[in-house]
C-alpha cells in the first residue's frame, strides 16, 4: 500500500504543478545604450533573484534602420573618433573578452553564467552611416537594434526602443 501511494504521488505531482502553472522563475535582462563622447556605454543588468547558466549575449546593430556599426580603429569604417571595446565593470564570470572587428554590427559576450550582481558596463564607439551627425548615436537611432540571449539552447530577443533600452525576457536556470 505504501509503495502504491508513493508511486501515485510521484506520478500526480508533475500534473498538479502543470495545472497550477508552476514553472521556472522569470528573469529579465535589461541592456541600455547611452551615447557619450568619446565613448558610448552599454549597461547590462539581470533583473531577477536567480541565476542563468552559461550564455551568449549578443548585440546586433544590423537591424537598426540607420546603418550602425562598431567603430574601434582610427582608419576603419567609422567616422572621426574611434574607441575599442573596454570593460568598465566586467562580470566575474566572463568566458572571454569579445573580439570586435572595426565595422562589425554584431558583438557577442560569452558568459559562464549570469547572476544578479552589480551591472556590467562596457564602452565602445558606435557610428552611423545615415545621419548628419554620424559620430553621435542617440537612443532613437539604436531603436530597432537587437539584444539576444542564447542559453540552454533557447534564444530570446529584446528590441532596443527609442530610449536606448532593450529587455530580454528569459527564465532562470
Amino acid at each position: 500500500m505504501r509503495d502504491t501511494l508513493r508511486l501515485w504521488k510521484s506520478a500526480i505531482t508533475p500534473v498538479i504543478l502543470i495545472i497550477l502553472g508552476v514553472s521556472a522563475a522569470n528573469a529579465d535582462i535589461t541592456v541600455t545604450f547611452k551615447d557619450g563622447a568619446p565613448k558610448d556605454r552599454f549597461t547590462i543588468v539581470l533583473n531577477a533573484a536567480c541565476a542563468i547558466g552559461p550564455s551568449v549575449l549578443q548585440i546586433n546593430l544590423a537591424t537598426a534602420p540607420v546603418g550602425l556599426l562598431f567603430d574601434i580603429t582610427e582608419n576603419g569604417d567609422g567616422i572621426g573618433v574611434s574607441q575599442p571595446f573596454e570593460w568598465v565593470s566586467p562580470p566575474n564570470n566572463l568566458a572571454a573578452t569579445p573580439q570586435v572587428v572595426d565595422g562589425d554590427t554584431i558583438l557577442e559576450l560569452n558568459l559562464n553564467g549570469l547572476s544578479p550582481e552589480a551591472p556590467w558596463v562596457f564602452t565602445i564607439d558606435l557610428d552611423d552611416k545615415a545621419s548628419k551627425q554620424p559620430i553621435t548615436v542617440s537612443g532613437s537611432e539604436i531603436a530597432g537594434a537587437q539584444a539576444s540571449l542564447l542559453t540552454s539552447g533557447r534564444s530570446t530577443t529584446g528590441i532596443f526602443d527609442a530610449n536606448g533600452a532593450a529587455t530580454i525576457s528569459t527564465v532562470c536556470s
